[in-house]
């Protein structure tokens, strides 16, 4: 479980293919490793990972065929990445429960500082929206952000000048793909309205 509050940005240094999976080199950047261990997890750019290894610095982790087709940014050399370590009981929920379970692949469709802001607008998968209102809580690239509106089948959101100086947002651009996670409540809400009604989800 982890909480949308990116600890550092870290990058993909290397890819290796083995049997059925790809092995990922992490470089950590400035996250302090000291305290994980081999079997931890670590949410990557939103995607909950293991720690198969921590050498030189660097930790890898397994990646399957399957996630790798959910998710965008993985497989990518060089790639900045959100890094998130997993949420003890004694830590603030500063930002909101998220699993690390990403449900689907948006795209970036504005990103431009307007006054004291700066406006991301992105276009989700058509079936999530239902899980996305207004004010509420989502997860883009494992960061927690507020969806301030939306419209036309897009949601805007406001970053301030915090997080992007602490994430891999810096580097936004139009066309981008993203990773995203919709907020566990609204899930389960949905899910229960659904069983209810008699309606499959």
């Amino acid at each position: 479980m982890f909480t949308g509050i990116i600890e550092a940005v870290g990058s993909i240094r290397q890819i290796q293919p083995k049997e059925n999976v790809v092995c990922i080199h992490i470089d950590p950047g400035n996250l302090d490793l000291a305290d994980s261990l081999i079997g931890d997890s670590i949410a990557v750019n939103g995607v909950c990972l293991t720690i198969t290894a921590l050498v030189e610095g660097c930790f890898t982790a397994d990646v399957s065929g399957e996630t790798l087709g959910c998710t965008y940014g993985l497989d990518i050399p060089g790639n900045p990445v959100n890094l998130e370590k997993a949420l003890r009981f004694s830590d603030r929920l500063d930002g909101h429960l998220v699993s690390g379970h990403v449900e689907g692949i948006g795209e970036v469709v504005a990103f431009a500082q307007t006054g004291d802001r700066c406006l991301l607008a992105i276009e989700p998968p058509p079936q999530l929206l239902r899980y996305i209102v207004p004010k509420g809580s989502i997860t883009v690239d494992g960061v927690s952000l507020t969806v301030n509106q939306i419209s036309d089948g897009r949601i805007e959101i406001n970053l301030i000048p915090h997080t992007l100086a602490n994430t891999a947002f810096g580097q936004c651009k139009p066309g981008q793909k993203v990773n995203l996670e919709t907020d566990m409540i609204a899930k389960y809400v949905a899910h229960f309205f659904d069983q209810a009604q008699g309606r499959q989800p």
